[in-house]
C-alpha cells in the first residue's frame, strides 16, 4: 500500500541523551549587555533550556499530537508524513504547506477549526478535508537522498500526494517556503488547483526595469532589500554552506533552541515578548520536532535548491485565482499593485493581528479566513 497509518513515537534514550546534553550545555557570555540586539538573548534561552530539560515534557505533547491522523504515504520514491484530517462527505479538500522553521506543526490549531467548522461557530457547509505533509526533510518525512528539492520539485510531489490521496481537484494554501509551494502548484499544474491563497508573496523577484513600476511596488522592492541586509543572514548561511550550520545545530540543542527561537520571536506579532505569541510548551514542542528527527540540516539545505530556481520562473504569472491574508507583524508586505502584477488576485485581506506563522498565531483568524476565501471555489473545476 502507498498509505499507511503513522504513530510519532520516540525512544526514551533520544530523550535521556537530549537533556543530558541539555544539563551540560556550554554558554558563550551575553556580549555587550543582555536582549536581542545581536541576536539570541543568552540568558532567556538559559532559563528555556533548564526548562527544556527538567519541566517540559515530550510525552504529553506527542501524545496530543497523535490524536492528529497521521500516515505516511509513498509519492515519487519519497515516504511523506502526512497529516489527513476527513471532514466526512461534504469535506473540499484542501492542502496546506509549511514552511520554516517549523513542520505540519505551524497548521496544528487549525486543523480541527477547519474539518469541522460547525463544531467552532462556524458554518458546517465550510467543512475542509485537510492534508498537511511535512515536506521532505522536515519534520517525520526523511530528507531526500542526493540533491536537495526545490518549492517546484516539492509542488509536484504534491500533486501526486493529492492523487494518491483521491482528490483530482483540491485547493491549496501555504505560507513562508510554502507560499512558493503553492504558487508552483497554481503554475504547474493549473487543471488541478481551484484556488490558492497565501499570507505572503515571498522575497520578490524582478529583472526588468523598476521604472516600470508603480512607486509602492519600488518601495516593497527597497525594503525587501533592506530586509535582507538587517535579517537575511541566516538566509544566506542556509543558501550557501547549510552544511557547516547544521554540524554545530545537530550536535547541540541549546544551538539549535537560538537558531529556531531567534525567529520565531522575530516573526511573529509578540512585541518583543516571544511568549506572548507562543507557550513555552509550543515553542519546545516545534523545536523537539526538529531535534529529534534531525532535520535541521536537510529543511536548511532547500534552500540552496531554492536560490537555483532561475529568474524567469520566479516571475511567472500565476492565473489561478489569488487570495492573499496580510498580518501586520510578518516579514515584509506587498501593495496590493504586486499582488495583481504577478496573480489574478481575487481577494487580499488586512489582518488585525499576527504575523509569519499566523496559522499558529492566530488560528481562528487564519481558519476564517480560509473558510470565506474558498467558499465560491468549492466544487469548481479549475
Amino acid at each position: 500500500m502507498t498509505v499507511t497509518p503513522f504513530t510519532l513515537t520516540t525512544d526514551p534514550a533520544a530523550l535521556d541523551d537530549l537533556r543530558a546534553r541539555l544539563r551540560s550545555a556550554r554558554w558563550p557570555e551575553p556580549g555587550s549587555g543582555p536582549g536581542w540586539g545581536l541576536g539570541a538573548d543568552v540568558e532567556y534561552l538559559r532559563d528555556l533550556a533548564a526548562y527544556w530539560a527538567d519541566g517540559f515534557d515530550w510525552s504529553e505533547h506527542e501524545a496530543a499530537l497523535n490524536t492528529l491522523p497521521h500516515v505516511r504515504v509513498k509519492v515519487g520514491g519519497h515516504d511523506l508524513h502526512v497529516v489527513h484530517a476527513r471532514a466526512g462527505a461534504s469535506g473540499y479538500p484542501l492542502l496546506l504547506a509549511h514552511g520554516w522553521p517549523d513542520s505540519f506543526w505551524r497548521y496544528s490549531k487549525v486543523i480541527d477549526l477547519l474539518t469541522d467548522p460547525g463544531a467552532h461557530g462556524g458554518d458546517p457547509a465550510d467543512a475542509f478535508d485537510v492534508v498537511v505533509p511535512d515536506m521532505p526533510g522536515y519534520g517525520y518525512s526523511p530528507a531526500p537522498v542526493g540533491a536537495p528539492l526545490s518549492t517546484v520539485d516539492v509542488a509536484g510531489l504534491y500533486a501526486d500526494l493529492m492523487t494518491t490521496l483521491g482528490y483530482e481537484t483540491f485547493g491549496a494554501a501555504g505560507g513562508d517556503i510554502g507560499s512558493g509551494v503553492v504558487r508552483y502548484l497554481a503554475l504547474d499544474h493549473p487543471t488541478r488547483v481551484s484556488a490558492v491563497h497565501r499570507i505572503d508573496a515571498g522575497m520578490p523577484t524582478f529583472t526588468g526595469d523598476r521604472s516600470e513600476l508603480s512607486e509602492e511596488e519600488r518601495e516593497f522592492l527597497r525594503a525587501a532589500d533592506s530586509w535582507r541586509d538587517r535579517e537575511g543572514a541566516y538566509a544566506a548561511m542556509h543558501r550557501t554552506k547549510p552544511q557547516t550550520a547544521a554540524v554545530g545545530l545537530a550536535d547541540s540543542p541549546v544551538g539549535l533552541l537560538a537558531w529556531i527561537v531567534e525567529k520565531l520571536r522575530a516573526w511573529s506579532d509578540c512585541h518583543g515578548d516571544v511568549e506572548s505569541s507562543f507557550t513555552r510548551d509550543e515553542i519546545l514542542t516545534n523545536v523537539t520536532i526538529y531535534w529529534l528527527t534531525n532535520t535541521i540540516g536537510s529543511a536548511m539545505r532547500m534552500y540552496s535548491a531554492n536560490a537555483a530556481i532561475p529568474a524567469e520562473q520566479a516571475e511567472r504569472r500565476v492565473e489561478t485565482p489569488s487570495g492573499f491574508a496580510l498580518f501586520p507583524a510578518d516579514l515584509v508586505t506587498p501593495p496590493r499593485a504586486w499582488l495583481e502584477r504577478t496573480t489574478e488576485l481575487v481577494r487580499v485581506s488586512e489582518m488585525p493581528r499576527g504575523g509569519h506563522f499566523a496559522p499558529f498565531e492566530e488560528p481562528e483568524l487564519y481558519a476564517r479566513e480560509l473558510r470565506e476565501f474558498f467558499r465560491p471555489y468549492r466544487g469548481r473545476r479549475p
